[in-house]
């Protein structure tokens, strides 16, 4: 499998407010689905979530040697993260990453194609790199309050493992996120791949 890959369903809540609180909360909420006995809240639309990642970014990348060992064992690479948006569908993008380490010489090059699908107001982020020329099994989720979460299934070195990417604390100018791995059904994670960016102004 590819080592790394290359980031929400939220609910509009709707109270249970008299008439005329509830006409005024209308005009300033999404609209939602009636019920036989409640309203039921409209999913938020996140195809803009990934929008903050377009554009040319200087990237530090903290890679984990040996996933899963015990080892503490990290490398720094550096490099760039270019994001560019696909025509085909509002909100699609995709990512390309180069990395060099200068104390390994490891030179690393990915690429991360997200997908936005409307009916399940869910992201699905397929990766590849240069070395397996295959995208992995695609990680899925969703943004929620600024924090990105998502999550697949895929082997490594012959074990079924767990992985999840988290995107946070980003905005116009940086960037955070981390991969890590479970191997108990995600009671418990081990980062493994820590990448933050700061946006090179073009």
């Amino acid at each position: 499998m590819n080592y790394t890959k290359t980031f929400a369903i939220s609910f509009v809540a709707v109270l249970g407010l008299d008439t005329h609180l509830a006409t005024v909360r209308a005009q300033n909420t999404p609209a939602t689905a009636k019920g036989a006995q409640h309203d039921i809240p409209a999913l938020r639309d996140g195809k803009h979530d990934f929008y903050f990642e377009v554009g040319t970014w200087r990237a530090h990348v903290k890679k984990l040697a040996h996933p899963l060992t015990g080892s503490q064992e990290w490398d720094d690479l550096f490099g760039t993260v270019v994001t560019r948006s696909l025509p085909m569908l509002e909100g699609w993008n995709e990512s390309e990453m180069r990395v060099d380490s200068p104390s390994t010489h490891t030179h690393i090059e990915l690429l991360a194609v997200r997908l936005y699908n409307p009916k399940s107001h869910q992201w699905s982020i397929y990766g590849s790199s240069a070395k397996t020329g295959v995208f992995d099994p695609p990680q899925v989720g969703q943004f929620n309050n600024g924090r990105g979460e998502f999550y697949a299934q895929d082997t490594l070195q012959g074990r079924a493992i767990s992985i999840r990417f988290v995107w946070e604390n980003v905005s116009a100018s940086k960037t955070h996120f981390e991969q890590a791995f479970s191997i108990d059904g995600g009671r418990t994670w081990e980062p493994n791949w820590i990448y933050d960016g700061t946006r090179i102004i073009e």
